[in-house]
């Protein structure tokens, strides 16, 4: 029902301009392109995590592993068609690829393994300006973005939702804040984690079909409101590993 919901919704509001905040060129996923492709290591990793977990929810077959593989090469050659070449000395712009891909991943679990339908429902998401939140592969790179903050390597899910994460937060829960701020720790930090690995380990596989829902239905500022919430639920918690 979720997977149906979210792909009625993304396909109706992609048909519309005023909501289409980047624009994408036509792309055909090819069998025969992508066997020329190889993962890297931190990728079949990510892999057999997914399927492994997949698996154990009872969402994939056995044949799950190669259908991943094909969805996460095509999202990779896709994306490579909308990023810049940029010669820099910073590790994280070496490779085309940012990491491992949580979200494609969780889409793909969300479709219970179905290859054609997670990869069409990807395209028509990117054209979105959510997709730029949730899916942060979608920037890396990204011709969409001013060279300068290309350059500096910084994914704007940082200056953009971590920061009001951060702003709130001395708002809402300034005890929480001041938490941090004895630690010498940033709650950025830990909300980038969060929200690179779409709270994968952090959270219930249901609650992260909510949460993955709610910013596609309601906007990426949700996702800043997800992370003060969970803020609020590990009050407690934090404020006792403070005193302790």
């Amino acid at each position: 029902v979720l997977a149906e919901l979210i792909e009625k919704f993304v396909s109706h509001i992609s048909e519309s301009r005023t909501d289409c905040y980047f624009s994408t060129g036509n792309y055909k996923a090819m069998e025969i392109d992508v066997k020329k492709e190889s993962l890297s290591s931190v990728q079949q990793l990510g892999v057999e995590m997914t399927v492994r977990y997949g698996k154990y929810l009872n969402l994939l077959k056995e044949d799950a592993e190669n259908g991943l593989c094909f969805v996460l090469m095509n999202c990779e050659k896709f994306l490579r068609q909308q990023q810049r070449t940029v010669v820099s000395s910073l590790c994280c712009l070496q490779e085309h690829c940012a990491g491992y891909d949580w979200f494609a991943s969780s889409i793909f679990l969300i479709m219970s393994g179905d290859r054609e339908r997670t990869l069409t429902f990807l395209q028509q998401f990117s054209r979105l300006l959510v997709s730029a939140f949730l899916w942060l592969p979608r920037l890396h790179l990204s011709i969409h973005l001013p060279v300068t903050t290309v350059e500096y390597g910084i994914h704007p899910i940082y200056f953009c939702s971590a920061h009001h994460i951060e702003m709130l937060l001395k708002a809402e829960l300034p005890l929480i804040c001041s938490a941090f701020h004895m630690s010498g720790f940033t709650p950025s930090q830990i909300c980038l984690q969060w929200i690179t690995q779409c709270f994968w380990n952090y959270m219930d596989w249901s609650e992260i079909c909510h949460y993955i829902a709610i910013c596609i239905l309601l906007g990426p500022d949700y996702q800043i409101y997800m992370c003060i919430s969970v803020f609020r639920h590990l009050q407690q918690d934090i404020l006792k590993h403070t005193e302790a």
